[in-house]
């Protein structure tokens, strides 16, 4: 597949992602501090980086496992059609979970995904994701931390890519296209 041509400019830098996951990372570990053991569910593939620096910023019991659910394959927009792709190994069934998304768009994978979790009685379960776009939403739905809320523009780096690419920029940007000519 030949992609257009594009360049990214930085919206985010790495260092005030650093200083945001660690405010987040306080935050939750204050919201959980009463849990023995915090199951935190990383939505792949966008969250990996995040779900990484994130954990290691925790000072409190935990357990990872993951989920992938699609709703946007290799495009820039989604389908509104959730997937779950790889599902969970362990049971959350009285369990403290924290999800951690890379993006709230539409609302769509969310509503769906945290719809699943909950059918799985968990005894909490609250979501963190790193970036919101608002103007987007089409289905209500509010994490109950966000890191950053975002324009509505194509974002990419950070976990986070464009038909799998840009996924290793330390930083959050825009894509722009440009006039091959």
């Amino acid at each position: 597949m030949t992609l257009p041509t594009y360049v990214i400019d930085e919206l985010i830098s790495a260092k005030a992602i650093s200083a945001r996951v660690e405010e987040l990372a306080r935050e939750i570990c204050e919201h959980f501090k009463d849990t023995d053991k915090l199951v935190v569910v990383g939505l792949l593939r966008g969250s990996f980086i995040f779900i990484a620096d994130l954990v290691r910023e925790f000072d409190l019991p935990i357990e990872v496992d993951f989920i992938e659910a699609s709703s946007y394959g290799d495009a820039m927009e989604s389908t509104r059609e959730v997937r779950i792709l790889k599902d969970l190994r362990g049971k959350i069934e009285g369990r403290d979970v924290l999800v951690v998304e890379d993006i709230v768009d539409t609302g769509y994978t969310m509503t769906h995904v945290v719809g699943l979790l909950k059918s799985r009685n968990p005894a909490r379960l609250k979501v963190c994701a790193l970036l919101d776009k608002p103007t987007r939403r089409e289905v209500p739905f509010g994490a109950d931390w966000t890191g950053f809320e975002i324009p509505d523009k194509f974002v990419v780096g950070y976990g986070i890519d464009y038909a799998q690419r840009n996924r290793n920029l330390s930083y959050i940007g825009t894509v722009r296209f440009t006039d091959p000519d």
